[in-house]
């Protein structure tokens, strides 16, 4: 088994004075750096996610922009990947699948934004890559999202995403656990 570490999406547009700021995106910015800490003290492989929007209509991750920056507690080193994407799913159009078979990882453990999209959909397109997959719960940041009238709060947003996912999809986990299951 060879673990790599999917970082998705950990960009300045999610946060405050973004363009589509999450709700506690710094929080789970904190829990993904300590994942990452883990992966660069043990050498394994990294790989950063970016979304550039190319949409005529997008409102956030334009080119050019400061948005499609990573946010600054997760920035890649200079012997980490960089994979930009233009759409939710990390595997799409990219070249992430031929990354991970070229440095022959088996496993992999996901956290980014936002849990209601680009992470659900990345977590389904690894797990029809038949991948083994650990996603950091807490390592995840999603919003508000509105139905008809109705406004569905982040929190519960996360819980349905994560309940779906887990068992079927990955196995979801808190960050301490994990980091304690590697002890």
């Amino acid at each position: 088994m060879k673990l790599g570490l999917l970082l998705v999406d950990i960009q300045n547009d999610y946060f405050p004075g973004g363009r589509n700021p999450l709700v506690l995106p710094e929080i789970a910015a904190m829990q993904a750096k300590k994942i990452l800490t883990f992966f660069r003290s043990h050498g394994l492989p990294v790989y950063h996610i970016r979304h550039i929007s190319l949409s005529p209509d997008a409102s956030f991750f334009l080119p050019d922009t400061a948005g499609i920056d990573f946010y600054g507690s997760v920035v890649p080193q200079a012997d980490e990947i960089i994979i930009t994407k233009h759409n939710p799913d990390s595997f799409l159009d990219t070249s992430l699948k031929e990354r991970l078979e070229q440095d022959e990882v088996t496993d992999l453990v996901i956290c980014g934004m936002m849990t209601h999209m680009c992470i659900d959909t990345t977590v389904r397109s690894a797990a029809a890559y038949n991948y083994p997959i650990t996603l950091i719960a807490d390592a995840c940041a999603t919003k508000d999202l509105t139905w008809e009238d109705n406004t569905v709060p982040a929190r519960q947003v996360q819980d349905a995403y994560l309940a779906a996912i887990d068992g079927t999809f990955a196995t979801v986990m808190r960050s301490e656990d994990w980091l304690d299951s590697r002890e």
